[in-house]
């Protein structure tokens, strides 16, 4: 067991942990951006008991973050301060069981579908096209391919910021378009998953069926975050994004995927500021050549490197990391494609729900 820890700028000390600790924690590695800051402290807990230990002890006064395989996800150059925690390894179990399957919250989307399927259950072939883990896909409602998690939850364990542990209810969650009603500070650390036996052809098929979709129209292998914004109601947001001719649009080394323009993606050099700054771009673009906010999917996290600065929307004012001017383009944005030499690919795979 790890003993408590005293961190400089912390109040007090950090309450005893049987799983890692890390301080300065690079969190650009564990990102499929493969941009943005460090964790002050990174926490990675053995197992539930251990979390909810941990906060239970934890000074109300330091902020909590928490990431999972970091797939929808920018962090900002400045980092997060306070505690960020990864649940990993502890959570990362997958259990078939009468009726479905119990997952950590670890556990890959793509690999709980393919448990499921290898036992010959039908019913969440959709985690196949869906990035990230469980426990994110739960607190967004993730969805793809004519599934999202609201249809096939049955419940959720969490522990919240005081170290409580509850089971809710897939009904208690209130789910709606990419949300989930979680407590506030909750953390989700296992699930389980309503499937039904079902033939093991048809749920091969239709896992092929979406893997080759989803390569055929998303950059399945550039560093991506996935979906970047939300579909507004009746309308898809890179048909949004197309019409104000964004595709391909650069910003430093991040650009519009000219694959699927609802993907950013990081061309090799792009910071988390070139990344979300670009976003912004594209947001003020859309609402001037449609009258559609956009709104963000991908979660934006931690504090900017520099000052940042306020871009008007149209509809209310949005802060965003320096390098971005009030009007016309963000510092150092390019209306044409991949720089010379630079590809649509690498590390690691990123898809979501619309094609291009």
């Amino acid at each position: 067991m790890m003993t408590a820890a005293r961190v400089p700028g912390f109040p007090g000390t950090l309450p005893e942990l049987r799983g890692r600790l890390q301080i300065d924690a690079p969190l650009a590695p564990f990102a499929w951006f493969r941009a943005g800051g460090a964790a002050e402290v990174l926490v990675r807990p053995a197992d539930s008991d251990d979390l909810a230990d941990f906060l239970r002890d934890l000074p109300n006064e330091v902020p909590v973050h928490v990431i999972g395989a970091c797939s929808n996800l920018i962090v900002r150059d400045g980092g997060l301060p306070g505690v960020t925690i990864r649940l990993a390894r502890g959570f990362s179990t997958i259990e078939v069981e009468a009726g479905g399957i119990t997952a950590g919250a670890a556990a890959l989307d793509v690999t709980v579908a393919e448990h499921a399927a290898a036992a010959g259950l039908t019913g969440l072939e959709f985690l196949s096209g869906i990035p990230g883990s469980i426990g994110g896909a739960v607190a967004m409602n993730a969805g793809a391919y004519g599934g999202d998690l609201a249809t096939v939850l049955d419940w959720a364990e969490i522990v919240t910021r005081t170290g409580e542990r509850n089971r809710l209810l897939g009904a208690q969650l209130a789910f709606a378009y990419r949300h989930a009603a979680l407590p506030a500070g909750a953390i989700v650390t296992r699930v389980h998953l309503r499937a039904i036996p079902g033939a093991a052809p048809l749920i091969a098929a239709r896992m092929a069926e979406i893997k080759a979709t989803r390569e055929a129209s998303q950059p399945v292998r550039a560093r991506t975050g996935g979906s970047t914004f939300r579909n507004p109601d009746g309308m898809k947001a890179w048909e949004l994004i197309d019409a104000a001719g964004c595709r391909g649009l650069t910003r430093g080394g991040a650009m519009v995927s000219e694959k699927h323009c609802n993907f950013l993606i990081n061309t090799g050099s792009a910071t988390a500021a070139d990344i979300e700054g670009l976003g912004e771009e594209v947001r003020r673009r859309v609402l001037a050549a449609t009258g559609v906010t956009l709104e963000w999917e991908i979660r934006r996290i931690g504090r900017p490197a520099g000052k940042p600065e306020v871009v008007p929307t149209g509809t209310r004012e949005m802060v965003v990391p320096t390098g971005t001017r009030e009007t016309g383009l963000p510092t150092g944005t390019r209306e044409t494609g991949l720089p010379t030499g630079t590809r649509e690919t690498g590390l690691p795979t990123g898809l979501q729900e619309t094609g291009a």
